[in-house]
């Protein structure tokens, strides 16, 4: 299966997100990596099953101007409304606050952390995207997030530090589109977690999966 990973920017180097990302590969998963959005042509989304955001609104690494203009956030509302699967990780929830269309389609976004400190990650409830995972307290950017509508979200994880209990994972049905919002991420420990491995695979395997 080839999926589409949209990674970079200033604040969260691309190979956190590959290396996060290889151990999959061994699961008959292909990763299409896109890091500067200059270079790519977003309507070839509708060729991938799912997308990957682990980017914040940033065109690249080295340029922060926003990426997501009307007309990109456009195309993937089509493209999530008419079936596709979106899977935003981490900083694909940070710079969204103002993009209306893409926060619409995750159902909530990043609005700060604190310094990174010990952040535990448990499952709330049942889901299909926590079955066989473990928990894990690991350092990393622990994410407060600002959700829109409880009811249109299902929260099955959460995060809680020093600071306090945040939403960590949840899903949303956007048309005929499924998406999946995981916070954790912004070391590459995390990303290697057994745990955090389980996560990612089951919400790729998920957000294609149709009622």
């Amino acid at each position: 299966m080839r999926v589409l990973v949209i990674c970079d920017d200033y604040w969260h180097p691309g190979s956190v997100v590959k290396d996060g990302l290889k151990p999959l590969e061994d699961s008959g998963m292909e990763f299409v990596y896109v890091e500067d959005m200059r270079d790519f042509e977003l309507n070839t989304i509708k060729e991938y099953p799912v997308v990957i955001l682990s980017k914040s609104n940033n065109i690249s690494s080295s340029n922060t101007e926003k990426w997501a203009t009307e007309e990109a956030q456009k195309v993937f509302d089509s493209y999530v409304s008419n079936g596709g699967g979106l899977l935003a990780i981490h900083s694909g929830t940070a710079g969204y606050g103002e993009a209306g269309i893409i926060r619409d389609i995750l159902g909530g976004v990043f609005t700060h952390h604190p310094e990174q400190c010990p952040v535990m990650v448990e499952a709330k409830g049942e889901h299909a995207i926590t079955q066989g995972f473990t928990p894990f307290n690991l350092k990393d950017e622990h994410y407060f997030m600002e959700i829109d509508d409880n009811d249109k979200i299902h929260v099955f994880l959460t995060s809680t530090s020093e600071h306090g209990t945040q939403p960590a994972g949840w899903t949303k049905e956007y048309g005929t589109g499924r998406v999946c919002v995981l916070t954790p991420g912004h070391n590459l420990e995390v990303w290697l977690d057994k745990g955090f491995q389980v996560l990612l695979k089951n919400a790729i395997n998920w957000c294609i999966e149709k009622e």
